[in-house]
């Protein structure tokens, strides 16, 4: 037996005739009533009685009946839930970001993502660290990866969106405050918060590389995990920090951020996934994130 023939009978059950039945399913009677009556001998009972005016179900045929009817219900709605999924309307992704994209990006993210893609299931994991990204993406505990460039691991996808520029967080009250712009030369001796040397942070590296390619020896008095513990650092006068302009979305009191002074000096920020993971959904939302964060966003790159 097959969906044709729970079909047919069906029809039959339905309109209790069976030249409306072929009528309806657009097929002649005599192999519409044979299948019918394969049916029964497969199944072992009678489901309809005949008689030469009239059609009728039996107690088995209206119990068979219902389960029918679910059973091609249950196989329609399997297939509309297969369209959905091959057209990337449905399923779960978890996206992971760094700090500064925490604050700047993740409500237009959220907000964008929901409108475009209702059917998909989104979480978030934010203040999230280079490293600490790659080992969820190869583990599947994230899908995406909101990151700072470089990562040398061969199976990631890495896509660029876009450059942001450093600037300089100071406390309100610092001397650096006053002034327009803030040079590397004006911050040696200050205090400096950074980004935690043991957790690999592509951070810490970009800001030592920046004092030291300054000639300047960096005077660091704290080390921390997450960008929002460091700014809060600053707040409380405890230093000052050089970070990616997105971070001024934080709008802590007491944290005035300077440019860096000229040359400007910028960060990339990327767009990561393992390279083997190609379910449609994710292919999609990496089109709506890119399109959010960088229209004219270039094409893809190995890292």
């Amino acid at each position: 037996m097959d969906l044709r023939h729970l079909r047919y009978f069906v029809a039959v059950a339905e309109e209790l005739h069976f030249g409306r039945a072929a009528e309806r399913l657009n097929m002649a009677q005599p192999p519409l009533s044979q299948a019918i009556r394969q049916m029964e001998g497969d199944l072992g009972v009678e489901l309809l009685h005949r008689t030469t005016r009239r059609v009728e179900l039996t107690d088995a045929g209206r119990g068979y009946l219902a389960r029918a009817r679910k059973i091609l219900g249950e196989v329609a709605e399997a297939a509309h839930e297969a369209r959905r999924v091959a057209a990337g309307s449905v399923g779960h992704l978890a996206i992971g970001c760094v700090g500064s994209a925490t604050y700047s990006l993740l409500p237009a993210l959220s907000r964008g993502l929901s409108l475009e893609l209702p059917g998909v299931d989104f979480s978030f994991r934010g203040e999230m660290l280079v490293p600490d990204q790659a080992a969820a993406l190869r583990t599947g505990a994230i899908d995406l990866a909101l990151l700072r460039p470089p990562i040398a691991d061969l199976s990631l996808t890495v896509l660029p969106l876009r450059r942001d520029r450093l600037v300089v967080a100071v406390p309100a009250d610092h001397p650096l405050a006053a002034l327009r712009e803030t040079g590397v030369a004006d911050m040696a001796g200050a205090d400096l918060i950074v980004h935690s040397a043991d957790r690999r942070s592509v951070m810490y590296d970009v800001v030592l590389g920046l004092f030291r390619g300054a000639g300047v020896e960096p005077r660091i008095r704290h080390e921390v995990g997450e960008t929002s513990t460091l700014i809060t650092l600053v707040a409380g006068g405890l230093g000052v920090a050089v970070v990616p302009e997105p971070v001024t979305a934080l709008g802590l009191d007491g944290v005035v951020f300077r440019p860096l002074a000229r040359p400007a000096v910028h960060v990339d920020l990327a767009l990561a996934h393992r390279t083997d993971r190609t379910e449609p959904h994710l292919a999609r939302a990496v089109s709506v994130i890119r399109r959010i964060v960088s229209p004219t966003s270039g094409h893809a790159s190995r890292s």
